[in-house]
């Protein structure tokens, strides 16, 4: 698990890609309820406040590891991630990451996933 959140290595298929971007977003989901149920200038809304925050920073760096992993699958060099953050490009690039079937065999990012699609 660790490598497919953090690592900036190797290539995953289309199925782990959106899974794990599904999953942290319900993990994001979860801080940002209980923020919103609870009063705006209490300490617990602080409490979570923060923890929303930390889990956004973790979810952002998991979005650009899973990105540069997909994006190695599909034979692209990992800077191309950056297009992830670029406004209206960012929905096409990705559904792009998404949808487009990774390079069949190795290439130079490593063998092929062995999760199919």
């Amino acid at each position: 698990m660790p490598w497919l959140f953090f690592k900036l290595t190797g290539r995953i298929s289309r199925v782990p890609y959106i899974l794990a971007f599904l999953l942290f977003s319900v993990v994001m989901s979860f801080p940002l309820y209980q923020y919103l149920r609870v009063p705006e200038e209490s300490s617990e809304a602080q409490l979570w406040s923060k923890f929303f925050l930390v889990s956004a920073a973790v979810f952002f760096w998991v979005h650009i590891a899973t990105s540069v992993k997909r994006l190695h699958d599909l034979g692209r060099p990992g800077f191309f991630v950056i297009g992830l953050f670029i406004p209206v490009i960012s929905l096409i690039a990705f559904l792009a990451l998404c949808l487009m079937p990774g390079q069949a065999g190795a290439n130079q990012y490593g063998q092929q996933p062995d999760v199919p699609a």
